[in-house]
């Protein structure tokens, strides 16, 4: 169910601390961290933590819950004095999304290129 925690979500086991990674914030709803495979100097994951299989679920579902993952990726950006910064939400497995958690990445440190990938 939308919202609930789930067992085989990856980033579900973040959020409870049974899988460990480093989180660089944390807010009442929300969970940043550095992401393992880094496509940037910069690239730090922000997630609801609420469980959402998608942004276009997040956003349909909790738009609260959407605007404060949105708020976190502007933070994150700030506490890594990041000049200029891309924001991406991968929806879907032919956008990227490989785990089934909403979340938005962060990156910056280097020039980003128009179109991306």
């Amino acid at each position: 169910m939308a919202g609930e925690a789930q067992d085989d979500c990856l980033f579900c086991k973040i959020v409870a601390g049974q899988v460990p990674a480093t989180v660089v914030r944390e807010t009442d709803t929300t969970v940043a961290f550095r992401d393992i495979n880094p496509q940037a100097p910069t690239h730090i994951l922000v997630i609801p933590k609420a469980h959402y299989q998608d942004a276009a679920a997040l956003a349909a579902g909790a738009p609260e819950l959407a605007a404060d993952v949105l708020r976190e990726t502007r933070a994150v950006a700030d506490a890594e004095k990041l000049e200029s910064y891309r924001t991406v939400f991968n929806t879907g497995a032919g956008a990227g999304q490989t785990v089934w958690h909403a979340h938005a990445h962060v990156l910056g440190g280097r020039g980003l290129q128009w179109p991306p990938g």
